[in-house]
């Protein structure tokens, strides 16, 4: 029996090459949001308006098919440092296909209705995780 001798290919890209397009669809959207709440609003104080933000976010991911995870959080601590924010979000998504999706969503417009009633600033980052 003859064996038939193996090639390797070895394949070299660099980063500025790559078409941003096409890696959009394969990896996955990281979407961060943070917010500087209002001391009352909508006939609640601050920490009650982060409490009803945390719920309505980490309940939309049952709601809309595009978002895979939801996670809020309320800041520890009582201090207003001009850099400390009271509530974050952090999302995941499929791609920016389904970041885009659930940004227009119905349920997500009904929780961004209510948070631009309690809000003061508003902080996004959008990146693609590796």
């Amino acid at each position: 029996m003859k064996l038939e001798p193996y090639f390797f290919l070895r394949i070299e890209y660099h980063p500025a090459s790559i078409n941003q397009s096409n890696l959009a669809l394969e990896k996955m959207i990281k979407h961060v949001v943070m917010w500087k709440l209002k001391e009352q609003a909508e006939g609640n104080n601050r920490i009650e308006n982060a409490l009803l933000m945390k719920q309505q976010l980490e309940a939309m991911p049952a709601l809309i098919d595009e978002l895979d995870t939801a996670e809020a959080g309320i800041h520890l601590f009582d201090d207003r440092e001009d850099a400390t924010c009271d509530v974050v979000l952090i999302t995941t998504c499929k791609n920016e296909a389904a970041l885009k999706a659930y940004a227009q969503h119905p349920e997500h417009l009904k929780v961004v209705e209510f948070i631009k009633k309690v809000v003061n600033e508003r902080r996004v980052v959008d990146y693609r995780a590796d």
